[in-house]
């Protein structure tokens, strides 16, 4: 699953000597380093979650080394070189960990629970991972559980679970108040209502004994696509088109081709408009131009890690 040079993928935590905590969200070396996300903060008081302003306000003052902008993509994320990297967490292993132990807290049964659950429903543990707050022991009252699902196959087959086990009465999916959080964190351009009819019908997300989990896909080094093109952003475009081809809904980066004539494809680097259409669908879409040197060009969404004024939402819901 790992590749030996470069054995990070998204999802992975990575530490540095510093008290920093990154998440991986690339599966390439960007220059030899590991493109990521600040999301955790070491102080005297712990280990201390940070939102995005945050982190790029404190690398910004104290490590400018970590800030990283992209030429190839025009996008500014972070990143750490290899050697800076002190400790590597990994989403299988860490997994392994929790389940083979007695459970130590409430969040830790439940994800126990949950397993045993998915199991029933062939799901191959092997397959399977933990990120977020648990990756790293910092789970609290009110965190949720974030699954890995390594490969496309396992995690249409996880999703599958997750439905059948909702039907089953053996998980609820997302009432009300959970969905109204979720949304809050979110912060999607769309309305709620649009919001939850395109969240329920995903199956990434549902709650067991009253915590909510989500399922999240780390795609196989075989379903890689390769992108060697240098991007250039065009500004802010808003088009409708039809989907084509859905295949590479819920990857990292979502991809959906279209059937548009100022782009073929839309992408999403937010996770909110993963899975968000399906083959046949008519879609609107809000997203950053980008253009390579040939003038193909694709629709971004998520251009930015807020994402403001970007979205993706299906004409005519039903």
């Amino acid at each position: 699953m790992r590749q030996t040079a470069f054995p990070f993928l998204p999802k992975d935590f990575i530490e540095t000597e510093e008290g920093l905590i990154f998440a991986v969200v690339s599966y390439h070396p960007h220059e030899q380093k590991v493109g990521c996300f600040l999301r955790y903060v070491h102080d005297q008081h712990g280990w201390k979650k940070v939102d995005t302003l945050t982190a790029n306000r404190l690398l910004g003052r104290h490590h400018p080394e970590f800030l990283y902008h992209s030429a190839q993509f025009d996008a500014a994320f972070h990143a750490v070189a290899v050697d800076r990297i002190s400790r590597h967490h990994r989403p299988e292993q860490q997994l392994q960990t929790l389940l083979q132990q007695t459970a130590q807290d409430p969040l830790q049964a439940k994800l126990q629970k949950l397993i045993a659950i998915l199991q029933q429903y062939e799901m191959d543990i092997s397959a399977m991972g933990i990120t977020g707050s648990m990756l790293i022991n910092q789970q609290k009252i009110g965190s949720d559980i974030d699954l890995v699902i390594y490969g496309s196959k396992a995690f249409h087959q996880c999703r599958h679970a997750v439905q059948q086990a909702i039907a089953d009465k053996l998980l609820d999916k997302l009432d009300e108040s959970d969905m109204q959080e979720n949304y809050q964190r979110r912060n999607s351009e769309l309305d709620f209502d649009s919001f939850s009819w395109h969240e329920y019908r995903k199956y990434n997300k549902a709650i067991i004994d009253g915590c909510k989990f989500d399922i999240g896909m780390v795609c196989l080094n075989e379903e890689l696509e390769v992108e060697h093109r240098h991007f250039v952003k065009r500004g802010i475009k808003t088009i409708q088109c039809h989907v084509i081809d859905d295949r590479r809904a819920f990857d990292f980066p979502a991809r959906y081709r279209v059937d548009n004539e100022l782009t073929p494809e839309v992408i999403s680097f937010t996770h909110t408009y993963v899975g968000q259409a399906m083959k046949g669908e008519l879609i609107e879409v809000s997203g950053a131009l980008e253009c390579d040197a040939s003038g193909t060009c694709r629709l971004v969404v998520g251009s930015t890690r807020e994402a403001q004024g970007e979205y993706i939402k299906v004409v005519n819901q039903k």
